[in-house]
């Protein structure tokens, strides 16, 4: 072919090629019938033309199905970030976004949302006694009956551990309250773990929200409800007051104050004496620890154990009251004669049976201050031993091998029963003060109460009542065969130095005619 003649394929062939360049993939040429070197080449151009565009489809498909599988990642971390892992409800930061939203659709004249806030009461207990894993359970279970209860507009979350809340968006007070009692009611009913029963009760504080609130205002509030439920009984509800404010205020200061309270020498302890029903013969005394604080005044334990347990100083407060009474014990067994089977008895705390050096501590306390085990009585509540954990058994086999005798405390308000503690290696059971309020005035109460004195009797163990108010009390029990008692009737709690004078000059209480408390101790 002369350079006059140019074959036009060859310019439809660079034409193609620089279309192809530019992405162009569908660019093809029609080869000739001449079947040379030029129809070859388009031939070849063609095929790469195919063969790229087929390529170029199949990029195209994965980068369609990464851009797919990267958004519906992306959507499952915002899901994983906004909802609880174990419930599957919203969590902490989903509740926030609602609670804000909400109080924003109020500042522009929507009605203000409702906020619940629930905490279950006792769920330690099934954690500790049936494991993490039926506890996790219990909380699934928690999750599906909120949910029941709830509009599909609520918002249902766990905020973590047992605490969970119910946001209603735009919702009245009397709406509040009744989403409140049917939370209450469901959660009411029994659970069933495989052949277990749990309950899963809650205490619940609401506070209807206002337009210029905060979300952070309006959890604060909800909560400070919540726990004014708990102090006041637990499985009830609690609307926000202002005044609550100023009490989780004082509550606050009282925390950081108890911290220091050990260090600062403010706790003094009292004792109470546990005397013979038929002779009026003191067996020993039960250790009560109060808080001298210095512009309060005496604080009494019902008010500062709670804060001690909930702040985390109970073990340290255990440890000083168990180390300062035994001490005290010491000093009265230097001082004066003590009967040998003179009982100081110490109240401890779950926390503190939980601690493995609990029973070392006891027993270099006594070697030390030369005390004989058989002068200590601890002092556990029911709940204390109710999970019947490795530790807290350990600790009640490991004290009562070393002669220490071990007694539950408030017996009767509780989990405990008769068949239950025979299992226990207590010796004594101290009877819950509730048994003896209303021995005169409800019908069968006096015969209730000598069933369970036949029963302790009966499971190898020693009864003691506590709260002994007046004579007929007494003498009731005593002719009922109860062989001890302590309370008011007997004598109040009583700071070291007059308990001292009372133990150094009598072994006796000495009853009046006229019996009304402080007025009934004699040391002739």
């Amino acid at each position: 072919m002369s350079a006059d003649h140019k074959d036009p394929r060859l310019a439809l062939l660079v034409e193609s090629i620089v279309r192809l360049s530019r992405g162009e993939l569908s660019s093809r040429i029609e080869p000739s019938n001449a079947r040379d070197e030029v129809d070859a080449v388009i031939t070849g151009v063609n095929l790469l033309a195919e063969e790229l565009e087929q390529v170029y489809e199949q990029f195209e498909k994965r980068v369609e199905s990464r851009t797919a599988m990267l958004r519906q990642a992306h959507l499952d971390m915002m899901k994983m970030a906004m909802s609880d892992a174990l419930t599957g409800l919203a969590n902490r930061v989903a509740l926030m976004d609602g609670i804000e939203e909400a109080l924003s659709q109020a500042a522009n004249g929507a009605p203000p949302p409702a906020l619940l806030l629930l905490d279950l009461d006792s769920f330690k207990n099934v954690n500790d006694r049936f494991g993490h894993d039926a506890g996790d359970r219990v909380l699934q279970e928690v999750a599906v009956r909120l949910t029941s209860v709830v509009r599909e507009s609520d918002l249902v979350a766990r905020l973590g551990g047992d605490e969970f809340a119910i946001l209603l968006p735009g919702a009245t007070m009397d709406v509040a309250m009744q989403v409140a009692g049917r939370a209450l009611e469901v959660l009411g009913e029994q659970i069933r773990l495989d052949s277990l029963y749990v309950h899963s009760r809650a205490s619940i504080g609401v506070r209807l929200g206002t337009a210029d609130q905060s979300p952070e205002e309006l959890l604060l509030d909800a909560d400070t409800a919540m726990y004014a439920a708990k102090r006041e009984g637990r499985s009830i509800i609690k609307v926000f007051e202002p005044v609550m404010l100023y009490s989780r205020q004082l509550r606050s200061q009282m925390a950081t104050e108890l911290r220091g309270a050990i260090s600062a020498n403010e706790l003094v302890l009292h004792y109470q004496p546990v005397v013979e029903l038929a002779t009026n013969r003191i067996l020993g005394v039960e250790v009560l620890v109060r808080w001298q604080h210095p512009v309060r005044g005496l604080i009494p334990p019902d008010t500062f154990i709670p804060l001690a347990e909930e702040i985390g100083v109970i073990h340290d407060l255990d440890r000083w009251v168990m180390s300062a009474s035994l001490r005290q014990l010491a000093q009265w067994r230097k001082d004066f004669p003590l009967d040998d089977d003179f009982q100081l008895r110490v109240n401890l705390s779950a926390v503190e049976l939980k601690q493995l050096d609990l029973v070392d501590h006891i027993r270099t306390l006594l070697r030390e201050l030369d005390l004989p085990a058989r002068n200590l009585v601890v002092e556990i509540t029911e709940t204390a031993i109710v999970t019947r954990g490795e530790v807290e058994m350990y600790s009640l086999l490991s004290l009562q091998q070393l002669g220490v005798g071990i007694e539950i405390d408030d017996f009767g308000t509780g989990y405990s029963s008769i068949s239950y503690l025979r299992e226990l290696p207590v010796s004594m059971v101290k009877v819950d003060r509730s048994l003896l309020v209303e021995l005169n005035t409800r019908a069968g109460q006096l015969e209730f109460v000598a069933a369970i004195l036949q029963l302790i009797r009966a499971a190898g163990l020693e009864a003691v009542f506590e709260g002994i108010e007046t004579r007929e009390q007494a003498t009731q029990l005593r002719a009922l065969g109860c062989a001890s008692g302590q309370g008011y009737y007997f004598s109040r709690p009583l700071p070291a130095g007059e308990a001292a004078a009372l133990l150094a000059s009598t072994r006796h209480l000495r009853m009046g005619e006229e019996i009304d408390g402080p007025e009934t101790i004699s040391s002739h």
